[in-house]
Order: structure tokens, then sequence, then C-alpha cells
């Protein structure tokens, strides 16, 4: 009977969700208008966690806190990787020194950021780590002040980060649907708590608390109910398109009478990043199933024209459909060479710009595809 109860368990609870309220304790987050951070992020967590605890009966739910208590960066990502989670989904508050009221809603997923740094939404929320007792050992030297931290940051895993852009593009769609957010898009930064997650992991911003209108909005309960739902509809609708298995509810569509803004193009880091060989030798592989190198420059939820303002020109994009997302490629070679020179242009007007691989039509392993040109190459 043990052993039963022991598999019927495992069956019934065989995806976990952790839910991440971020900050908390005596780390309070951003504070403006007479509200903190950590009680906003907190509530919406656990109304979403609520939605999924009554509806997804095999789903197992685990919170980093359920009350105002001070958890550490890594140890919020420990805590998905110990219980081996599914998905990881932090919820956080912004905030925004402006003159100019600012508003909206934005999903993260784990990045390099390369501009704009006063503006990181990373570097924010990773300065919490000054908190934490002997944190140098704990983030590898990292400094949450110095920009040039964040070259310590490259993504794990390509599979997670397609499935963590997916992830946050179906937040961003349903949750400021069903809660009338304004929809600033998903992005990507350089944030501690995703960086060790080994799973499909996304941070939410929620809104700027800085905001009076905002704050107001975030603090209302009826609102932090329409927050949590949303972001639970996002949840199941990932779960259902990648875990069939599983007994869920219906996902409700969000509802069309709202106004759409448009998304932000996603942007992916790339798996690996190497100095291309030999750059000033022309020489190609040449086998029968050759292997052909382009550059990705953005993907998009939407398939988008030609002369899409958000291409800025590239009339020579292609674009190939990998899950729901529409990517965007420039140029195609057999030389690796050629293409890292061609990605090293791009940048200057696709900052986010990587090189990629496919052979036979189908997408492969940077890794594998950039060793395979220097075998083929030295030989």
């Amino acid at each position: 009977m043990c052993c039963f109860a022991v598999a019927f368990s495992a069956a019934k609870h065989r995806y976990t969700l952790v839910i991440d309220a971020g900050h908390g304790g005596k780390d309070a987050g951003a504070c403006a208008h007479g509200a903190k951070e950590k009680d906003i992020n907190l509530a919406v967590a656990l109304a979403f966690g609520k939605y999924v605890e009554r509806n997804c009966s095999d789903v197992r739910v685990i919170y980093t806190r359920k009350t105002d208590v001070f958890i550490p960066l890594h140890e919020r990502a420990a805590i998905a990787n110990r219980n081996k989670a599914d998905v990881f989904i932090s919820i956080h508050t912004n905030s925004l020194a402006s003159k100019k009221p600012i508003t909206g809603m934005e999903t993260y997923t784990m990045g390099m950021r390369r501009s704009n740094e006063k503006l990181s939404a990373a570097k924010r929320e990773n300065e919490v780590i000054s908190l934490e007792d002997n944190y140098q050992q704990h983030y590898a030297g990292y400094d949450p002040r110095s920009p040039e931290s964040t070259l310590i940051f490259e993504v794990i895993n390509e599979t997670n980060m397609a499935l963590s852009v997916e992830l946050a593009q179906l937040i961003q769609r349903y949750t400021c649907a069903t809660a009338r957010r304004p929809n600033k898009g998903v992005r990507q930064d350089a944030f501690l708590v995703l960086r060790e997650t080994s799973m499909p992991a996304c941070l939410v911003e929620l809104g700027y608390i800085t905001t009076v209108s905002e704050k107001n909005y975030l603090t209302k309960a009826s609102n932090v109910d329409l927050m949590g739902r949303g972001i639970y509809q996002a949840f199941v609708a990932f779960k259902k398109e990648h875990d069939g298995k599983g007994a869920v509810s219906v996902v409700e569509e969000p509802r069309e009478d709202v106004a759409k803004e448009d998304v932000a193009p996603v942007v992916e880091q790339p798996a690996v990043v190497e100095e291309p060989v030999s750059p000033t030798e022309e020489q190609t592989v040449t086998n029968a199933s050759d292997i052909v190198f382009k550059v990705q420059i953005m993907s998009s939820d939407v398939k988008m024209k030609k002369t899409d303002s958000r291409l800025k020109g590239q009339k020579d994009a292609d674009c190939y459909r990998e899950g729901r997302l529409w990517k965007y490629t420039v140029g195609s070679s057999t030389n690796y060479s050629e293409i890292y020179q061609l990605c090293k242009q791009l940048r200057k007007k696709f900052p986010e710009a990587f090189v990629i691989a496919f052979r036979d039509g189908e997408k492969m392993n940077i890794r594998e595809a950039i060793e395979e040109f220097k075998r083929t190459k030295n030989s």
C-alpha cells in the first residue's frame, strides 16, 4: 500500500510549478506612494497559485515564499532545481524614477543586456544581493552596480530559452487581456534569479509602482485577482501545449474587445558565443549534407511583412517557424567565419543578433555545428 501511495502521489503531482514572489522580509523591493513591491508580488503570486491549485489537480505548486520572509536569490532558483520544476515564474513590480508617468506590464526571460543599462530592470532587481550574507561567494563576484558584470551571463540551454520566450509571450497575451494591462512586450535582461534555473523560466514585471495610477491599480484586490487569473490562463495554455497528458481545465481565450498594443519583438540569446574560425580564410564545408549558418536577428509571435519597421529596412530577411514563434534570419553560408562577420555587422542594428545553424533544413545545435566546421576545415 505504501508503494501504491507513493506511485499515486508521483502520478498526481508529476508536473511541478514554482511560483516566486519577489523580495520579502527585510527586502521591501521598490516602494512608492505608501505601497511596497513585496506586498504586491506576494498577493499576485498567491492569487495565481490559488487558481492553479483549484483547477489543475495534476500540478504540484511550490512557493518560494507564502509569507513576508526574506529568501536569497540563489535559494529561489535552488528551490526550483531541487524540486525538478517544469516551470519557474517570478513575480515582481517595476519602478522608475521619471517625471513622466510610465504604465504597463512586461515579462522577461534570461539574457545579456548590452544597452540602456541605467534603465535595466535586472540591475535594480539584482541589487537585493547586497542584503545577503557572503553574496560574493554565491554569485562569483557579481557586482550589481557594474555593467561589466553582466558579461558573466550566458543562456544555458537553447531549448529552455525558446520555451521561456513562449511562456513569457503567453503571460503577456493572457494577463494583459484579462487584467486590461498595457502590453509592453517580452524582453530579455540579466536577472540573477533566472540565471541558475534549469527549466523554462521568466520574470513578470506587473507594472510601475512609482506611477500613482499604476500603484492604485496594482494594490486593488479585484485587480490582483485578475492578474493572478491571467498568469494562470497563460500557464495552462503553456502546459497544454507541452504536456497534453495532464487533466487541466479549459483555457479561456483572451477577450477580443480589449485593445491590444503592439508587442515588442522577442530577442533571443545564443547558446554559445565563439570567435570566428580563421576569418581571413574562405574555405567552406562541402559535405553531402552541408551545415548552413545564418544570423537570427529577432523573433515575433506574428508573421511580419518585409516592410515592417521592426525589421529596420532589412528586406533580405527570411523567416522560419519554430513552435509559436516566427524567427527572422539574414544571410546563409556554409562558412561560419563569413556569417560571424555578418553577425557583427548586423549587431549595429540588432544588438541581440546571433548565429544559428541548419543541416538539411533542420535546425541543429550551434556548438556541434561550429565544432564540425572546425574539424572539416582543419582536415
